[in-house]
Order: structure tokens, then sequence, then C-alpha cells
């Protein structure tokens, strides 16, 4: 409807002059994607021109470029790994950023307004900033029996180990979902939770058949930003885990690259672009509930 109405209101001449800037301004980044697609069919490229090795232009095309996806079975296993993390970071960071923004949202307990602060001011610590005094605590849980090294498919939650990167990881989102999902959580009226809890309903019963299907853009949204920040995460996997097997896709981008060595940038486009696939497809089934935010608020998601 506002949409509509804005289009209403303005003349033919500024809807053009919105739309060839918008295009110019979207121009450098559709050709920057267009040049990694190139680049990876490509021996070489000059500008968005694939070239043989003897600069002959429109000629040198190969699928080379892609042959990690069968000669490196190393690549599959970072997938997997990269998956774990960002599905297990994402897991982790809605539910306790629901659980907690209803906490703070809705219940008014001592110490409310200091752990409001204490959090933003956690979320403005740089994660560089961390990595010394993270490994020591990582270390420490390493000496836990089973849990610190010895749980299936994460391997524990110490040092070298999936479960230990999820935990940093989890720790230093957690902040931003809270306020996010306390921001949603503000938004709904008290009307229903009020009716329910007087019918004798527990709070949690409230909280999850009454409270969560009313912010369900604000949990999509959380889900595709945390989804994305755990899939591309690099500083932490790179710091924490130290065997190769046990790295991300974001690490095994980094390793084709060496300061010593002559480096295959149509390789690491090709990398880098599958690496980009998984993104573009979550982003794009999820895409709905992220609109839905700015059509309707918290209503869109009832």
């Amino acid at each position: 409807m506002e949409e509509g109405t804005l289009r209403a209101g303005m003349r033919p001449w500024q809807m053009t002059f919105l739309t060839v800037v918008m295009g110019i301004l979207t121009l450098p980044i559709v050709v920057g994607y267009l040049w990694i697609l190139i680049s990876t069919f490509s021996k070489r490229t000059h500008g968005l021109i694939p070239v043989d090795l003897d600069g002959r232009p429109f000629r040198g095309l190969t699928i080379e470029n892609w042959s990690f996806l069968w000669e490196d079975p190393n690549i599959w296993h970072v997938t997997l790994n990269s998956f774990i993390l960002a599905l297990g970071l994402t897991i982790g960071v809605v539910l306790i950023s629901a659980l907690a923004g209803y906490a703070l949202s809705r219940i008014g307990f001592p110490g409310r307004k200091g752990f409001l602060a204490l959090t933003l001011i956690l979320h403005a610590f740089p994660s560089v900033t961390l990595l010394i005094s993270i490994y020591f605590v990582l270390r420490w849980l390493s000496r836990i029996p089973v849990i610190g090294r010895g749980l299936p498919v994460i391997g524990g939650i110490g040092y070298n180990t999936l479960g230990g990167v999820i935990l940093v990881m989890l720790s230093l989102q957690l902040p931003l979902g809270i306020w996010l999902m306390k921001g949603f959580f503000d938004n709904i009226p008290w009307d229903m939770e009020r009716a329910a809890l007087i019918d004798g309903a527990s709070r949690f019963l409230v909280w999850r058949k009454i409270l969560l299907p009313q912010i369900k853009p604000g949990i999509a949204a959380l889900s595709i930003f945390t989804f994305i920040a755990g899939w591309n995460e690099f500083l932490i996997p790179y710091t924490y885990m130290t065997q190769q097997e046990k790295s991300t896709i974001a690490t095994y981008l980094n390793s084709l690259l060496s300061d010593t060595a002559p480096v295959n940038y149509s390789q690491v486009a090709a990398v880098g672009l599958f690496q980009l696939i998984p993104v573009m497809i979550f982003f794009v089934l999820t895409q709905e509930y992220l609109l839905s935010i700015f059509a309707g608020g918290v209503k869109g998601g009832t």
C-alpha cells in the first residue's frame, strides 16, 4: 500500500531518475559478481574477457578451476564443518536470544538495566582483542573429560574442536541477538499475554505458544544474519582449529593464497563462488520473512 502510494505521488521523470541512479550504484556490484563467474571458467581474464595463456581473447575456457570438487575430498569435510558451525550457531543464538529477550522485555528483575548495558558493552569489543583470553579458556575446557574432547560431530567444547568455535562465536553473537529479540518483544501488546496468564498459562507456555508466532520475521532475520556470519567466519576457526580436516571453507579458501608461490586466482574465485552458493540459496528461500519486517512489522509473523 505504501509503496503504491509512493509511486503514485512521483512523476515519470523522477522514477526514471531514481532507476538510473540505482542502476549506476549497483553496477560495480553486478560487474564484480560477473567477473567472478567468468573467472571460474577461464584460465585467465583481461577484465571481463576470458583469454588463453597466449592472450587470445574469448579462449581458454576450462572447468579445471572446479577440479577441487572431485580431486580434493577435503573440500567436502570443510563444507560440512562450515554447515555444522553455521547451523549450530544459528540454533543457539536464536534460542537463547529469544528466551533472554522475552525475560528482559517482560520481567522486571533486579539488575535488568545493568545486564542490558553489559551486553551492549560486550558487543562493542572486537573479537580480535579477546583472542588470547579465549584461547586460555578453551585450553582449560579441553581438560574436562568427554565434554572438552569427546563429543560426537562437534568434537567437544575445548580448543581445536568445532564445538569450541561454536561456543566462542555464540558468545560474540548473543549481545546483538538479545537486543534484537528484546526490541521485537517490546512491540507486542500485553493483551493476549495477560489473558493467557489469567487463564493459568505458564510464562514458558505464553512465550512458546503466543509470543514466538508474533515475532517470526524477527526470528527469521536473526537466523539469516547468524547463519551467514557462521558460514563466512574466518578469524575464529582459523585461530582455534589447527588441523586441516577440522577447518572451515573460509580457512580452506585462505590456504589457496600464498606469499611465496604463484596464486591461481581463477581457482580462488571458483572456491569463493562455491562458498557463496549456499548463502545465496538460503537468502532466496528466506527473503520473504525479511521483507515482512518492513512491510508489516511484527504483524508480518501472524
